[in-house]
């Protein structure tokens, strides 16, 4: 398939029209930045002489810098605990202007929070720091009621699920009936033992390992009513005939599957599966790339662009950022000026 640079540009210069909301588990990025000069006396570990620290909105967080960056309106959804680091979270989210209304404080929970150790352009060691445990009633409730006061004012819908206790079934189907009522799209970067929930959504953009694990899950949880004799998506026969049984099965509109090196594979109802390489020239962090990818599709899908547009421009954004140290986020003329130099794939 050959699209036009002009489309690419109309898709593009739409970004700014749009509003997404996004709901999902949030999380605070730690950078501790130094260099490695010994090894330690103590044990057989680096030392790090630590020169600088700082943050970055993670998780369905990050997913909302992400649409920021590329120049659309976003909306946030989740939970975070009453202490520090969600203080930290949300003044990073207000300097990007992102509405943080949706954003509820919890007492007894931690705000979740990974830190990682950067010796030159080596990550050394990451620390997590969070609570898993499932949100009580009350608080799901006010979430429910939030997000259908709200979804009105937005175009488009992400559901983002690190599995940190944010996400029930109830919750998932309020969200997804709600949005469907008023005829608006909904993406889901999924958790692998989630994927039952996410049915009749507009797509889902699982990498291979959540793919594979969600087979497993899948055919456990009903009565092995998925018709596949294989969990290992190790051939792109195998991918192929997952992502066809999966489109099927949950009733999606498209599947996209990450491949990492691979590029991705894109699924849509009665057509072929379409295979887009990666445009990486060179992998320093593949962190958060799976954030941009959602983003980047959602955003595209928003303006009307095409599934396979919207991948395209999903696969060139996270081109740009796994050449980047740690959790980022492309630039819309970043976007354009990546397009142009790939412009034989396109033309």
């Amino acid at each position: 398939m050959f699209i036009k640079l002009s489309r690419f540009q109309a898709i593009l210069h739409n970004f700014s029209k749009i509003k997404i909301l996004i709901i999902g588990d949030l999380i605070l990025d730690e950078y501790v930045w130094g260099e490695v000069e010994r090894i330690s006396p103590e044990a057989p570990v680096p030392v790090v002489w630590a020169k600088k620290r700082n943050y970055l909105p993670g998780g369905a967080a990050n997913v909302a810098s992400n649409v920021r960056s590329l120049g659309a309106d976003v909306g946030l959804i989740g939970v975070v605990g009453k202490d520090d680091r969600a203080d930290i979270l949300l003044s990073e989210l207000k300097k990007r202007k992102i509405d943080t209304s949706g954003i509820f404080e919890v007492f007894n929970r931690y705000t979740s929070i990974k830190t990682r150790v950067i010796a030159g352009h080596q990550q050394v060691v990451r620390v997590d720091w969070e609570t898993i445990d499932s949100i009580p009633q009350h608080l799901e409730n006010k979430i429910k009621e939030y997000f259908q006061k709200n979804i009105s004012k937005y175009d488009a819908v992400i559901i983002e699920d690190y599995g940190k206790g944010l996400f029930t079934s109830s919750l998932v189907k309020t969200i997804i009936e709600e949005a469907r009522r008023k005829k608006k799209i909904i993406t889901v970067d999924p958790k692998e033992e989630h994927f039952l929930y996410y049915s009749e959504t507009t797509a889902i953009t699982p990498n291979r390992k959540e793919t594979e694990n969600a087979i497993r899950n899948i055919k456990l949880r009903s009565n092995n009513l998925l018709n596949l004799t294989t969990d290992k998506l190790e051939t792109d026969m195998d991918i192929d005939l997952a992502g066809k049984e999966l489109l099927s099965f949950l009733r999606l509109q498209g599947l996209l599957i990450t491949l990492g090196e691979k590029g991705m594979r894109l699924f849509e109802q009665n057509q072929k599966p379409y295979q887009i390489d990666t445009v990486a020239q060179e992998v320093f962090d593949v962190s958060g790339a799976g954030d941009t990818v959602i983003a980047t599709f959602t955003l595209a899908l928003a303006t009307g662009a095409t599934m396979k547009e919207a991948a395209h421009l999903a696969n060139f954004a996270a081109g740009i950022v796994v050449g980047k140290i740690g959790v980022a986020t492309p630039t819309a003329n970043e976007l354009m000026s990546k397009i142009k130099r790939f412009k034989k794939m396109i033309r």
